[in-house]
């Protein structure tokens, strides 16, 4: 089946956990456009895979809920405490990295279009080429966060075997591939 493959894909990629995830499970909410325009990662305007580029909210939670299932994947890193923004910064990076990869991988796999999110704003290039008014540099695996599509992390995870707390001293972030089979 094809979400067994995507998730051995996951796993092989480096992602610590995978799932799959039923349309039903996924949580939306208009809302966290107004979390991203009020400057929480600070990417908003500032990066093309961010809002408000990404189009608008109504449509993306749409766009969402035309896919019956997806594959949840996370990424679990070890930090030295809750202040510990610079290992957080090194997890988010690994993170994006096994996002990227996992783009590659799974690419092959589909015949119909498929919706691939990851969390935060695109960290592929040092600086997104939208602050030098040039198109992206790489489309084809820059990926827009799951919150700039409405999409409620926390809740959603909550129905899953994947937990969005991992114990002190950790940090865990999330990505989403979205699929028909």
């Amino acid at each position: 089946m094809l979400y067994e493959k995507i998730l051995h894909a996951a796993l092989e990629c480096g992602a610590t956990k995978a799932a799959l995830i039923r349309q039903d499970q996924i949580v939306l909410s208009a809302s966290f456009r107004d979390i991203c325009r009020d400057g929480m990662c600070g990417g908003y305007g500032r990066c093309w895979m961010c809002p408000p580029d990404i189009g608008e909210i109504d449509e993306l939670m749409e766009k969402v809920r035309q896919y019956p299932q997806g594959v949840l994947y996370q990424t679990i890193g070890e930090i030295e405490d809750s202040y510990d923004f610079e290992g957080m910064q090194d997890v988010s990076k690994q993170h994006e990295k096994i996002g990227i990869a996992l783009q590659k991988a799974i690419q092959p796999l589909f015949k119909e279009q498929f919706l691939h999110l990851s969390c935060g704003g695109c960290r592929i290039c040092p600086r997104c080429a939208k602050l030098d008014d040039q198109p992206c540099r790489h489309p084809e695996l820059a990926l827009p966060p799951m919150e700039g599509y409405g999409i409620d992390v926390f809740n959603t995870t909550s129905s899953t075997d994947l937990k969005y707390i991992n114990g002190a001293n950790t940090v865990t972030y999330f990505g989403l591939i979205l699929f028909q089979e």
